[in-house]
């Protein structure tokens, strides 16, 4: 598996990671527990060594089970996790809980977090949501704080905007930005991709495959399980769906003339993009684990690169990728 550092740092990471959530969370009812843990310890066995997790996912049901998943390879992989919501109520719905990044917060969090991992350092912590009444180089300095202390080794930021992401780097260097990016959710290339780049900060892409719909496995007729949060999606509704299946089948047209599949193509396009990217493509099933992995053999010229990226303008995506309620959650 080819590795690779994240920005300036010395954090280097498998070129894909594995996105842990869907196990435990959001995307339905939450997956067999030694199934998943199975498949994560496959998943080190395919040279996988980047896991993303947080406290939020349960809520902490999918830390525990990451942290007994990887107890026996401690030693070889890179553990995300992330702070930043109040977990005190009862309504855990992506979106429901408040949020809250109060420096003796982020320390209770951060207890939690390393005694349901299994671990004594946290490799890398990201903030998940910025906090509007915590000023960041508040929540920067608690970190640095918790990195002086051992307990973490590297700082990163979830849905930052570019102001946040400079003020906090001046206090803590930030490791990764962590945040949506993919075919069908191109917007962090205007201002956030070129300040990673000046700052030499990593980017983490997260639902690198749309959420599933880059696949090409998911059409308007596709009926999800009621507690699956994509239903609360206005890009997922039935006719965005079906005009979105544009971008879906040109994807799958250039998929058929590489001899891959279109979520090969989706992801080989975002690792061609930078050398400081990782992407985290989540997954419950080996095989998709296995196809996932398979993108790493894919290698597009930059002509394939410009002939995607003209087949894709010509397709306007339609639908928010959030809800209202979490679409107030993304920094500006």
């Amino acid at each position: 598996m080819e590795k690779r550092k994240l920005g300036k740092s010395n954090l280097e990471v498998s070129a894909l990671g594995l996105g842990c959530m869907g196990m435990s969370f959001s995307f339905g009812p939450p997956k067999d527990k030694p199934e998943m843990i199975s498949l994560i310890r496959k998943s080190v066995e395919l040279g996988i060594t980047f896991f993303d997790t947080a406290e939020v996912y349960g809520p902490f049901t999918n830390e525990e089970l990451v942290g007994e998943a990887l107890a026996p390879v401690r030693d070889q992989v890179v553990i995300a996790t992330k702070f930043g919501f109040d977990l005190g109520g009862r309504d855990h719905r992506p979106g429901a809980a408040a949020v809250n990044s109060k420096p003796e917060h982020i320390r209770e969090a951060v207890e939690g977090s390393l005694k349901r991992l299994r671990i004594e350092t946290i490799d890398l912590l990201y903030q998940h949501r910025v906090d509007p009444n915590v000023p960041i180089e508040d929540v920067a300095g608690t970190v640095k704080s918790l990195i002086q202390e051992g307990k973490v080794k590297h700082f990163g930021l979830s849905e930052a905007g570019v102001q946040t992401i400079r003020r906090a780097h001046a206090v803590q260097p930030v490791t990764a930005l962590q945040s949506e990016y993919s075919l069908w959710w191109r917007e962090p290339e205007a201002e956030i991709i070129p300040t990673l780049e000046e700052l030499g900060i990593g980017f983490v892409p997260f639902s690198p495959l749309g959420k599933g719909f880059l696949t090409g496995k998911i059409s308007d007729a596709t009926q999800f399980d009621k507690t699956d949060f994509r239903n609360t999606v206005p890009r997922f509704s039935p006719e965005n769906r079906k005009a979105n299946r544009a971008l879906v089948d040109l994807i799958g047209k250039f998929a058929q003339k590489k001899k891959a599949t279109p979520a090969q193509i989706a992801l080989a396009w975002l690792l061609a993009q930078k050398p400081w990217m990782a992407p985290i493509p989540g997954t419950t099933k080996l095989s998709r684990l296995e196809e996932n992995i398979g993108a790493l053999s894919i290698r597009l010229s930059s002509a394939d690169i410009h002939e995607i990226d003209s087949a894709a303008s010509t397709v306007e995506v339609r639908g928010a990728r959030y809800p209202e309620a979490l679409q107030k959650l993304v920094d500006r």
